[in-house]
């Protein structure tokens, strides 16, 4: 079955970076667009970033544009997300998630197919 685990995460100072992983398994991967959502306490799921499946084009929420990227190894079968300039704001869970190429990209939680199970990001001030 479809599996994404994410990895990466930490605590950070504001002003730091972090680099989070995601590495998918049972699933034709290239043939997959790739998304990053977060999870703050009290709130809901919201949408950061995807890639599209041949990671000819990226989406970014306005909050972390010009301080995240999104990236896609179809080799390695592993999207990354690197966080830079990093706020408090920016704590949350990071969830990845992944939806066929035939599909268009959404930035609803209903859009995306196959979610990892999250990894804390914590941003001191």
């Amino acid at each position: 079955q479809v599996q994404l685990g994410e990895s990466g995460g930490g605590l950070v100072p504001a002003g730091g970076s972090l680099r989070l992983s995601c590495a998918a398994s049972g699933l034709t991967f290239s043939h997959y667009h790739m998304g990053w959502f977060r999870q703050a306490p009290g709130k809901e799921r919201e949408f950061v970033a995807a890639i599209r499946w041949n990671g000819g084009s990226t989406n970014y929420v306005d909050s972390v544009k010009g301080r995240f990227t999104v990236s896609k190894d179809n080799a390695k079968n592993t999207v990354y997300l690197q966080m830079n300039s990093l706020k408090p704001e920016d704590t949350a869970v990071y969830y990845c998630a992944a939806v066929q190429w035939t599909r268009t990209i959404g930035t609803e939680v209903r859009d995306w197919n196959y979610w990892g199970q999250g990894t804390q990001v914590t941003v001191s001030s």
